[in-house]
């Protein structure tokens, strides 16, 4: 009996040995899925946004791709930061907007995306240099002008870790606060209650693979550091940045400041989930924070 249930034990911990070992490659495997650099060919600028294309140096170590778009008369200029795993391409349709309301653009690729090159996405640590690159580059192409920066998820993430900006006008949309959360959110949407583990293991890999401790991707803490008008976006559906995280967020920020949670909107690109009313709202704050020099010390609220 006793060496039946000394080989029974074994046998135990050599399954249990096998499930770790499989949940440690699996984890592996798709955190370098998920970091991997993406690259895309992006073609010509839109000649009928009258683009032109650049390339600016950063401290990322990334040749950093773009184009810039300029109206017949530019009454400023708005930096347009993509998520994750984007490109400029898909942040043409707001340049298009902005161009018709009479804002130049400047649409980068951050590094690791698109004709940017680089070794992996980090999740904002790198590409923060990249947005600080785009800013300056803004500023010296319009000197004269005021500067707003658009940024989308990964793209926002980074324009919080680089702040404070020298730009007049900051849109967050569906931004983490913290990669803890960000992970867990993101497992959790797949995997439910078993998501504990799984998002403990990537989380494990973020010193290894990147050089990166959890703690230096906080973008709720540099929210206390902007200096200008900020507008915080998400969707109310939006499992990957909960309202609840977004509306931590705005309690950071330091007035003026303005909250919009789009009704019924995931995480999703919220332009393209309502136009009119994405036109309306972020036209409406920038319009308001680049035009009006003594509107920029007045909150403007909540639009739930």
């Amino acid at each position: 009996m006793r060496h039946f249930r000394r080989r029974l034990l074994r046998r135990a911990m050599v399954a249990t040995s096998c499930v770790i070992a499989v949940a440690l490659a699996a984890s592996w495997m798709v955190a370098g899925a998920l970091i991997a650099p993406s690259p895309r060919l992006i073609g010509a600028p839109p000649q009928e946004l009258n683009a032109t294309a650049f390339s600016v140096p950063s401290d990322s170590g990334a040749m950093i791709s773009g184009w810039q778009t300029r109206p017949d008369a530019s009454k400023g200029v708005i930096v347009l930061l993509h998520g994750i795993r984007g490109s400029r391409l898909v942040m043409l349709d707001r340049a298009r907007m902005l161009h018709d309301a009479g804002y130049a653009t400047v649409m980068i690729d951050l590094q690791a995306h698109g004709e940017s090159p680089g070794e992996a996405i980090t999740i904002g640590h790198l590409e923060q240099h990249d947005v600080r690159a785009a800013v300056e580059f803004a500023r010296r192409e319009h000197p004269d002008q005021p500067i707003g920066v658009i940024g989308v998820s990964l793209g926002g993430a980074a324009a919080l870790l680089a702040s404070p900006l020298d730009i007049d006008a900051l849109v967050l949309e569906a931004v983490y606060p913290d990669i803890r959360d960000a992970v867990h959110n993101r497992v959790a949407a797949r995997l439910g209650r078993f998501a504990t583990i799984p998002a403990s293991l990537l989380l494990l890999q973020l010193q290894p693979r990147l050089g990166i401790s959890p703690s230096e991707l906080r973008p709720i803490d540099h929210m206390a550091e902007i200096d200008c008008p900020v507008c915080i976006v998400s969707g109310t559906d939006d499992r990957h940045t909960t309202v609840a995280e977004t509306r931590a967020m705005f309690d950071a920020a330091r007035e003026p400041k303005r909250l919009w949670l789009v009704d019924g909107a995931r995480h999703v690109d919220l332009h393209h989930h309502n136009s009119a009313a994405y036109r309306r709202t972020i036209l409406g704050f920038l319009d308001r924070h680049l035009g009006d020099a003594d509107a920029t010390g007045r909150s403007e609220g909540v639009d739930a």
